[in-house]
């Protein structure tokens, strides 16, 4: 039974899938790129149809002629290590959490540099 590629909730709808046709489950597209059964992003214009025009938005409703609803078991999508990876590399370039600490000494140093000076200074 095909299921949505977002939110893995059962379609019901038979062929041929209506444009305007949306999950019940998460309210998206179901007549788009990623939920077709020639969706594939390791190929060019991520489409194994090589006949079909390409499509730009690959999560929304598009006029593909070739459009035929993907049967293939729902994957959930899983936490990007490359993401968390990037995030950390991040973090030890500019101080992680101590950034804002030094950020705050810095606030106090250039209000110190422009202060007025008082009567007793």
């Amino acid at each position: 039974m095909p299921v949505c590629r977002h939110c893995g909730t059962a379609i019901t709808i038979g062929e041929p899938i209506p444009r305007d046709a949306e999950c019940t489950g998460c309210g998206k597209d179901i007549r788009a790129c990623i939920q077709c059964r020639h969706y594939d992003p390791a190929l060019n214009n991520a489409c194994r149809e090589t006949e079909a025009d390409p499509v730009v938005e690959k999560e929304r409703r598009n006029f593909c002629e070739y459009f035929s609803l993907s049967t293939a078991s729902w994957q959930p999508k899983a936490a990007s290590s490359r993401e968390s990876d990037a995030r950390a590399r991040l973090e030890g370039l500019f101080g992680g959490k101590s950034a804002t600490r030094s950020s705050e000494s810095a606030r106090k140093k250039l209000e110190d540099l422009f202060r007025k000076p008082g009567p007793s200074d």
